[in-house]
């Protein structure tokens, strides 16, 4: 059967659904990333592509299947009727990722917390830290240290803090 016309609405969907898929799984993560700047704009952006993220993800593969089941009902050759299928595998695959919160696999907060007394600290003299006082107590942690972690749960004090970076 001749699918000229209807094989290229396919292949627009198709392509659509891959691409906006792809985009809300990547587009997050190439802006909120570790050791870059984000500019206010983008930063919201993002979070607005975070919020709706399942949704989009919803609508674009039931775009894809539907494309696909649409154009299986045309399109009688195996080789096209696979690649209609890769599609569909690529959508849903973005759509599992994009479940995952990869910033919880890679901001997991620090485990136990040792301390020294000052004076035995091995610090540089011109080392940043997070500086937290708590009616007597007080603690420094090492902005080298919390740059791999950004979160340390501590108590303090007798108080339960958490230090972030």
């Amino acid at each position: 059967m001749k699918t000229g016309m209807s094989g290229r609405a396919f292949l627009l969907c198709w392509a659509l659904s891959i691409a906006v898929a792809l985009g809300l799984l990547f587009y997050p993560i190439y802006v909120i990333r570790p050791f870059r700047a984000q500019g206010p704009k983008e930063l919201l952006a993002a979070l607005a592509v975070i919020r709706y993220r399942a949704a989009g993800m919803a609508v674009c593969v039931a775009g894809a299947l539907a494309a696909a089941v649409w154009y299986w009902r045309r399109e009688r050759r195996k080789m096209r009727r696979l690649g209609s299928a890769l599609g569909i595998l690529i959508v849903a695959g973005a759509a599992m990722l994009s479940r995952i919160n990869i910033y919880e696999l890679m901001f997991h907060p620090a485990g136990q917390p040792t301390f020294s007394p000052a004076n035995e600290t091995k610090l540089d003299g011109g080392e940043m830290v997070i500086a937290v006082k708590v009616g007597r107590s007080a603690r420094a942690y090492p902005i080298r240290s919390m740059s791999y972690h950004h979160v340390v749960n501590d108590v303090l004090g007798g108080v339960p803090i958490v230090a972030t970076y």
